[in-house]
């Protein structure tokens, strides 16, 4: 699962990475949107790329809300989803049953670009969390859905499946993991023609776990009275105890 996510790269660098344009309706400037720590269960803003406006930056609300709901009444509706993890995460087996996923599963899918990602490690009962990014410090496109409340909001939520061998050594209880799109599959990702089998298809096909960059980064990362979006939060920390940390190194 992912609740805490990074996303550092200026405006203008989306766009030449995307070749997409930022809806003008918005008056997006260039360092909005940025953030070392974006603690999901704050609902933040983050831009995507849209299935209907595939070539535009679009912001959203971390966090899908029903379509028949207002995102003027968000804080009464996440308080309530809190237990069930606040919207911020699409079980991929789930996606064409579930009354909120099955309508935007064909219809409203999008990428949410990312520069990197947090996990949790539990070892012995102690959570340590780990900072996922790419490896060539490029940006990771995280495959999504999202819906258009009742008062025009923009809301989504990130795909998760069974986790890769790796994701499963860090993420050790859950052992799930986001989908993440090669770059040749974002495109096909955003095509409005795909059925239930392409969809599931593009969902499972493998991540090429050695293009990613991961290490365990300070506890501070789950203290809401630590001010943790700065550079800090994304820097590597030793923990001796951990003694596979080494072998993760490309």
């Amino acid at each position: 699962m992912c609740f805490h996510a990074s996303q550092t790269k200026r405006v203008p660098e989306l766009e030449e990475r995307y070749e997409a344009k930022r809806n003008e309706v918005f008056e997006i400037q260039d360092t909005d949107f940025m953030g070392y720590h974006l603690n999901g269960f704050s609902h933040p803003e983050l831009l995507v790329i849209p299935q209907e406006s595939p070539f535009e930056l679009h912001p959203s609300i971390w966090g899908i809300i029903p379509k028949g709901k207002s995102a003027a009444d968000q804080n009464e509706y996440y308080k309530v989803q809190a237990r069930y993890g606040g919207g911020l995460n699409a079980r991929s087996e789930k996606l064409f049953d579930y009354y909120v996923y099955k309508d935007s599963i064909y219809e409203k899918r999008c990428i949410i670009p990312l520069t990197g990602f947090f996990e949790p490690h539990d070892h012995n009962g102690k959570k340590i969390p780990f900072y996922f990014s790419d490896a060539q410090d490029g940006v990771l496109s995280v495959a999504g859905i999202y819906s258009i409340t009742r008062d025009g909001a923009l809301t989504m939520t990130m795909i998760t499946k069974e986790a890769s061998p790796l994701f499963a050594k860090i993420h050790n209880t859950k052992k799930r993991q986001i989908v993440l799109l090669d770059r040749e599959l974002e495109r096909e990702w955003l095509r409005p023609d795909m059925n239930e089998k392409h969809i599931k298809e593009l969902i499972n096909v493998e991540y090429d776990d050695k293009t990613l960059s991961t290490y365990p980064v300070t506890q501070d990362l789950f203290k809401t009275k630590v001010e943790t979006n700065n550079s800090e939060i994304i820097r590597q920390k030793e923990y001796p105890e951990l003694g596979f940390v080494e072998s993760l190194k490309n």
